[in-house]
């Protein structure tokens, strides 16, 4: 393999036909997401969501990022985590809307089993099909229908790598009633896919200033920081973003502070894993 090979490399555990079409799918995706210039987060974001989509004949992608609490209540039936950011492939309104409800439920007393089950567990790397994953009575109640029936879905796999002890990527690919379930097959497959792309949600945690920065960068921030990585000056980068050089320098300084470098060079350096 091309590309990222070296990051994930150290990965991989299954042993796998080099010639099946499906795995050959896998690898070229994974060049595709290599090629990506770090500034391109976002792109490259969707750009994976959209092959799983298309790999698992699904109907919706979900990604998000769970970071665990500094200090969560005793009786936390999530264990302190929570959701820190949340991208879905086609936020259509009620698919919109049953993400945040769900965000809602979380912070209250009615958490669901599903949620729990979600939040459980110390495992490194996992891939779970929903009817494994619930017992059947579960498919009767009240979160399954809203949001999964009443929002076009019925079925899920879902995928969740610990990026570290607090941080943690969790992946939904959901099909719709017309589609067959999802088979075990399908979640290897999946799981085949994710299981070698720990560098690709690094760059996107430390695109947002999670993982290492000492506070997220805000949304301007953010802007500042993809044009420098692609390798703007900051000149080019306010004239871009049309704002003043002074605010973009500021901003620069900023993000340096957060992630406590002095420098474009030791900041992009984090990308390659050569900082702590």
């Amino acid at each position: 393999m091309l590309g990222r090979i070296a990051r994930f490399g150290a990965n991989m555990h299954l042993v796998t036909d080099l010639t099946d079409p499906q795995n050959q799918e896998v690898y070229a995706l994974w060049d595709q997401l290599a090629d990506f210039s770090v500034g391109d987060s976002d792109a490259a974001l969707t750009h994976l969501l959209s092959a799983l989509r298309t790999m698992l004949s699904a109907r919706n992608v979900l990604w998000g990022v769970l970071v665990r609490l500094p200090s969560p209540k005793r009786a936390d039936p999530l264990l302190g985590w929570r959701p820190r950011l949340v991208r879905v492939l086609d936020p259509i309104p009620v698919v919109a809307a049953s993400v945040q409800k769900q965000y809602e439920t979380l912070w209250s007393n009615k958490v669901d089993l599903s949620q729990i089950l979600s939040m459980s567990g110390d495992e490194p790397f996992r891939v779970r099909l929903l009817f494994e994953a619930l017992p059947p009575e579960w498919f009767a109640g009240e979160h399954y229908r809203r949001h999964y029936l009443d929002v076009g879905f019925a079925d899920s796999i879902s995928v969740r790598i610990a990026l570290n002890a607090d941080v943690r990527i969790r992946l939904f690919v959901f099909r719709d009633g017309q589609s067959p379930r999802f088979t075990p097959q399908d979640a290897q497959r999946l799981g085949f896919a994710m299981r070698a792309l720990r560098w690709f949600h690094r760059e996107q945690l430390l695109s947002h200033g999670l993982l290492i920065a000492n506070a997220p960068l805000t949304p301007a921030e953010r802007k500042v920081l993809l044009a420098l990585l692609d390798g703007h000056t900051e000149k080019h980068i306010a004239q871009k973003l049309d704002q003043s050089p002074n605010t973009t320098h500021f901003h620069v300084k900023a993000i340096y502070a957060k992630f406590g470098v002095s420098n474009r060079s030791a900041l992009a350096a984090l990308w390659l894993g050569k900082l702590r």
